[in-house]
C-alpha cells in the first residue's frame, strides 16, 4: 500500500475528530487565537528567536540559530517532497462540514509544515538552552493544535510533522557531534 493510499484511508478515520475541532474553530474568538498562533508558528516567532540568540548568548546563540536554520532548511525541503508525493487534501477541502478558518500557505494537508518546524525548532532551541522548555514547549503545542481546530490539517499530518520536525533536529545534533 502506498502512503497516499494509507492517508486516503485515514481521512474518514480522522475525520470526526476534525469535524469537532472545526466546530470550535467557528468562534470568532478562537479563530482570532488560534490564527495568530498559527501565523506566529508559520515563520515570525522562530526567525525572532534565532535573531535574538547571537546577541543573548554569543557564540552559543550563533551556534544554536545556524543550526535551527539548517534544521529549517532540511525540514523545508522534506516538507514540499512529500506534499507533492502524497496530495492529500486538506479536511476543508475534503469534507464539507469542515471549515477553513485561516488561509492556506499550499494546497496539500501532508505533513504539517508548521508542526514540523516548530518541533524542529524547539528541539534544537532546547537543547542548547533547556531553560526555553517551559516557555517554548507550551507555544509548540498551540501551533500543532491550531493546524487542526483551523481545519487545514489532519491529527495524522500533525502527528508525523512532529516526527520529522524532531527527527530532522536530532539527525541535525548527531551530523554537528
Amino acid at each position: 500500500m502506498t502512503l497516499k493510499a494509507l492517508l486516503n484511508q485515514l481521512n474518514d478515520l480522522e475525520a470526526p475528530i476534525c469535524r469537532a475541532l472545526s466546530r470550535r474553530g467557528e468562534a470568532l474568538e478562537t479563530q482570532r487565537f488560534f490564527g495568530i498562533v498559527s501565523r506566529l508558528g508559520d515563520d515570525v516567532f522562530w526567525y525572532l528567536i534565532m535573531l535574538m540568540l547571537p546577541a543573548l548568548y554569543g557564540r552559543a546563540g550563533i551556534g544554536a540559530a545556524v543550526q535551527m536554520l539548517a534544521v529549517g532548511i532540511a525540514s523545508l525541503l522534506i516538507y514540499k517532497l512529500l506534499k507533492q508525493l502524497t496530495g492529500r487534501l486538506r479536511p476543508c477541502d475534503q469534507f464539507a462540514d469542515v471549515g477553513r478558518h485561516a488561509p492556506m500557505l499550499d494546497m496539500y494537508s501532508f505533513p504539517s509544515g508548521h508542526t514540523m518546524h516548530a518541533v524542529g525548532f524547539t528541539a534544537v532551541l532546547l537543547g542548547y538552552f533547556p531553560a526555553f522548555g517551559m516557555l517554548i514547549t507550551p507555544f509548540v503545542f498551540l501551533v500543532a493544535s491550531s493546524r487542526i481546530v483551523l481545519g487545514l490539517h489532519y491529527p495524522s499530518d500533525v502527528v508525523v510533522g512532529a516526527l520529522i520536525g524532531g527527527s530532522v533536529a536530532s539527525v541535525s545534533f548527531y551530523l554537528m557531534a
